[in-house]
């Protein structure tokens, strides 16, 4: 597939995702973008590295801004991504793979609980 048809393939899945779908395709970005970090951290390669976590603190930020705070549970999330914000950041000062597979776990849990979530919302 070319580059010019993925971008539209890309760009028509989010323009059709449901915003629950948009929250999983965050959180499956975050953790794509921390793993391209690692990997450019093992490498040496700290600019590619600092670029990708800034992606994923972008997500965070994207994340806590989507938040609906009438909705109790918000409150509780937007403490969590603030702390994944500062831990992102953390990582980044400090170049600590080790601080974003923290992160990553985060993010592996939000995907496990947010796909269940989306599989029994349909059922109903």
């Amino acid at each position: 597939m070319n580059t010019m048809a993925q971008q539209r393939y890309k760009q028509n899945t989010v323009n059709t995702a449901s915003p629950e779908e948009l929250v999983l395709m965050l959180y499956k970005g975050a953790v794509r973008f921390i793993n391209a970090a690692q990997k450019e951290l093992a490498a040496g390669n700290i600019m590619a590295a600092h670029q990708h976590n800034v992606r994923v603190q972008d997500i965070v930020t994207e994340l806590m801004g989507g938040l609906n705070m009438d909705v109790p549970i918000a409150e509780e999330l937007m403490k969590l991504y603030d702390f994944l914000l500062h831990r992102l950041i953390e990582a980044n000062v400090k170049k600590d793979a080790s601080i974003l597979e923290e992160v990553k776990g985060f993010f592996n849990e939000f995907i496990a609980t947010w796909s269940e979530a989306i599989k029994i919302a349909k059922r109903k």
